[in-house]
C-alpha cells in the first residue's frame, strides 16, 4: 500500500531582465515564444507542448527525459491580468504518478532598466515524493532561459 503524504514548501524567485515589460509578459503569454524558453534539460525530447493562455485557459507540456521517463506539466490560468500578473494552478507527473500540485503568482513591474519579475510557487509534495530541491534548480534553469530569450537582441531570431 502507498503511504500518501503531503509536504508544502514556497518557492520564491525575483529576476531582474534588461528587456521591457511586454516582451518578458509576452514570453510567457504567447505559445511560440514560450516554447522557445520553457524548458529546463535542453537534451530531453519534447513530445506535447500546448498554450491557451486566458483565465480558464490551459496549459501542458510532456518531455521525456534521457532514461525515457516522461515529465509531464498541467496548468490551468485562473487570473491573468496583462503586464502585471499571472496566476496559475498546475500539477507534475512523472510517468502516471503525480508528484507534486502547485498555485504560482507571477507579477511584473518595469524597472528603469528593464523589468522585475516575482515568482512564488506554493507546492505539496505527494506520497513521499523526494524531490531534495530540483524544482527550484529546474525554475531557475527556466528563468535563465527565459533571460536568454528576452535579452536576446529584438532584430535577430531567438
Amino acid at each position: 500500500m502507498t503511504e500518501r503524504t503531503t509536504e508544502h514548501t514556497t518557492i520564491t524567485i525575483e529576476r531582474h531582465f534588461k528587456a521591457p515589460l511586454p516582451r518578458v509578459f509576452g514570453a510567457w503569454a504567447v505559445a511560440e515564444n514560450k516554447r522557445q524558453w520553457f524548458a529546463c534539460h535542453g537534451d530531453w525530447t519534447p513530445l506535447e507542448f500546448q498554450l491557451d493562455f486566458r483565465p480558464g485557459g490551459s496549459e501542458s507540456n510532456r518531455v521525456a527525459s534521457t532514461d525515457g521517463v516522461i515529465h509531464a506539466y498541467q496548468g490551468r490560468y485562473i487570473d491573468i491580468v496583462p503586464n502585471e500578473r499571472i496566476i496559475y494552478a498546475f500539477d507534475m507527473m512523472l510517468d502516471d504518478k503525480r508528484i507534486s500540485v502547485s498555485l504560482a503568482t507571477v507579477t511584473f513591474a518595469p524597472e528603469p532598466a528593464g523589468t522585475t519579475m516575482l515568482f512564488t510557487e506554493q507546492v505539496v509534495f505527494l506520497d513521499g515524493y523526494g524531490d531534495n530541491g530540483s524544482r527550484l534548480m529546474g525554475t531557475e534553469i527556466g528563468f535563465d532561459n527565459l533571460r536568454l530569450y528576452v535579452e536576446a537582441d529584438e532584430r535577430r531570431p531567438n
